[in-house]
């Protein structure tokens, strides 16, 4: 597995990167994620465990923002493990901008 992960937030969205275990809060519902891009939106995949599985199918189809060195987030509702050749492929997609 790569150590990246998919990081489900309440009201913030979803976050691809690297999530700092050691900055988790005693509840779990707050950390520090390096190298995080946002998945605004996605196509090609069911679900974020599909995504966090295989990847997108339809790259050009997807609006993955820039990555930020860091973001802190709140409310943290779901963290998935990510395939090395999600990683990759989520990696592949071209920054989405406006």
């Amino acid at each position: 597995m790569d150590k990246r992960r998919l990081v489900r937030t309440y009201s913030a969205g979803v976050f691809f990167g690297e999530l700092d275990e050691g900055t988790r809060s005693a509840d779990g519902k707050r950390g520090l994620i390096r190298n995080a891009r946002r998945i605004w939106f996605w196509a090609g995949a069911a679900s974020l465990s599909e995504l966090a599985d295989r990847g997108t199918s339809k790259p050009d189809e997807c609006k993955f923002p820039v990555s930020v060195a860091e973001i802190e987030v709140t409310d943290i509702i779901e963290v998935l493990s990510v395939t090395p050749h999600a990683a990759t492929n989520i990696d592949s997609v071209p920054v989405w901008t406006r």
